[in-house]
């Protein structure tokens, strides 16, 4: 049995310790789960189970966080982005310079930056940006992308959005309110032409139908992960658009630059928090179109496109209602450190979430919440 540190018990948080708690081979715990957080109401919500134990700590509290540190196999980190850093500095410092293995859910692209430097030489594995975008979304690009000898574009579109929309922004928060507004407003990474460029957020708004519905995506920072490093020199057009109903965008323009909230983050999240409802009832939806060269049935070079296409909705889970993007978010985090213990990705270093095989991803038994 593995001994799991995970840092906040939040809306992702309670779902993942709930999927550590039952996870068992031949009838034997496979982890146990300790949450900290600096909130008890978190930590009250989570499930009461032998495996999971609960403790308040701050991650501003150095000394603290390392001491509950010693002795874990990894430390899963559910935090806002501005934090997680603190918990993956403890992580390299921890076992007397060892180290404890190390997963986040993080978007943001400057904290991804500075994990892998932390992760440069280290005994143990760096692995950020576990989630949906980034994280699954870029297993999926890869494992479209490698089936071409020749790439002409990567196309990554992700949405978590309400199965039923009610207000102008036809939208519902599903997950952090920080982290949307924060995609929302940094640059966003893309290959454009072949050259690796920075594009706004929020532009470039295109729309497109799946299974009879109309959605509008636009670009947004950090679902791309590492892949403008991993396909640069191979591809000609890469990017992440995050997929919303028509007529979002032009609000949350409107909010960001012409009432200049941009700049004003806490009220806006404040806004959004008490004039925007939570939703359980969700879908995420996933769409990925890959271009390119490869030989067809006669083995001629043909130009052709494979598209990967999945809808994932609200369902129960060990007892609880959960929803699509906490089953989704919280199961990629899950699988990758599953695969982890089974040694299925590398052990030290920075580890790419393109590093992982989609099948593996697939079979295992947490990822495969996408397999349906």
């Amino acid at each position: 049995m593995k001994n799991i540190l995970l840092v906040g018990g939040g809306k992702i948080g309670v779902v993942v310790a709930a999927l550590l708690a039952h996870a068992e081979t031949d009838g034997e715990a496979d982890y146990h789960v300790t949450v900290v957080d600096r909130e008890e109401e978190p930590l009250a919500a989570l499930p009461r189970h032998p495996q999971v134990s609960a403790q308040r700590l701050d991650v501003g509290d150095e000394a603290s966080l390392k001491q509950v540190l010693e002795g874990k196999f990894a430390v899963l980190s559910a935090l806002p982005y501005h934090l997680t850093l603190k918990v993956a500095q403890a992580a390299r410092e921890a076992n007397q310079g060892r180290g404890v293995h190390y997963l986040d859910l993080t978007e943001d692209v400057a904290s991804t930056r500075r994990i892998r430097e932390l992760a440069e030489g280290a005994a143990c594995a760096f692995i950020p940006q576990c989630g949906l975008a980034p994280g699954f979304i870029g297993i999926v690009a890869s494992d479209l992308a490698q089936r071409f000898t020749s790439l002409d574009s990567v196309r990554m579109r992700v949405g978590a959005l309400p199965a039923y929309p009610s207000n102008a922004l036809n939208y519902n928060l599903t997950w952090s309110t920080e982290g949307v507004i924060n995609e929302y407003i940094e640059p966003c990474e893309a290959i454009v032409d072949g050259r690796r460029v920075e594009v706004p957020a929020l532009e470039e708004r295109e729309e497109f139908s799946l299974d009879g519905v109309l959605y509008e995506a636009f670009n947004t920072s950090g679902g791309l992960g590492t892949l403008c490093e991993t396909l640069q020199g191979r591809v000609r057009t890469l990017n992440y658009r995050t997929i919303r109903y028509p007529g979002h965008a032009a609000i949350m323009k409107a909010l960001l630059h012409d009432l200049r909230l941009k700049d004003r983050r806490e009220l806006l999240a404040d806004i959004l928090e008490n004039a925007v409802p939570a939703t359980t009832q969700d879908v995420v939806v996933i769409f990925v179109t890959v271009s390119g060269v490869r030989p067809d049935e006669s083995g001629r070079p043909r130009f052709m496109q494979d598209t990967y296409a999945r809808k994932i909705y609200s369902r129960d889970l060990h007892g609880s209602m959960r929803s699509a993007i906490q089953i989704t978010t919280a199961g990629s985090l899950v699988a990758m450190l599953d695969l982890l213990a089974a040694q299925r990705l590398p052990q030290s270093g920075f580890v790419r979430q393109e590093d992982t095989k989609l099948s593996d991803f697939l079979a295992n038994r947490f990822g495969n919440v996408y397999a349906g």
